[in-house]
């Protein structure tokens, strides 16, 4: 982990949570096993997991697997205020575009994102992460 978040124990619990989402993924044909978990400001943790199709354009993202759990569960009120991201592929793994332009409808602009990097483990506010997120707040 990098910057201000380095040593938040908080971020390191949410990636585990990450981390064992993970073991669910339904990846059969890229085998690319990745696992997301929210902390909403509510205090809850919501995790998802990517689950393939043969179309692969079908295909559904961890990050919005866990989302749409979490807005399912509590509601479209819901706010996230950190985001993890695992995989079990030692591989780099931001949010893709899909899943951070989704994700921008729910988290705050300085939410904490730890992602898996070419380089180790990386942390950027989300504002950071989709600087020029499309918006369009209905209030």
């Amino acid at each position: 982990m990098n910057d201000q978040y380095a040593t938040d124990p908080e971020l390191t619990s949410l990636l585990e949570f990450a981390q064992q989402a993970a073991l669910n993924s339904y990846s059969p044909y890229s085998k690319f096993r990745v696992g997301a978990a929210l902390k909403l400001t509510s205090g809850e943790i919501v995790t998802g997991t990517n689950v393939e199709n043969i179309s692969y354009g079908l295909t559904i993202c961890a990050e919005r697997s866990a989302l749409v759990r979490a807005v399912a569960t509590y509601g479209p009120e819901i706010r996230i205020e950190a985001v993890a991201i695992a995989n079990l592929n030692k591989a780099a793994s931001p949010p893709c575009g899909a899943c951070r332009q989704v994700l921008a409808e729910f988290i705050l602009p300085e939410a904490p994102v730890i992602f898996p990097a070419a380089n180790g483990v990386r942390t950027m506010a989300f504002d950071k992460l989709l600087p020029l997120a499309f918006d369009m707040k209905l209030k």
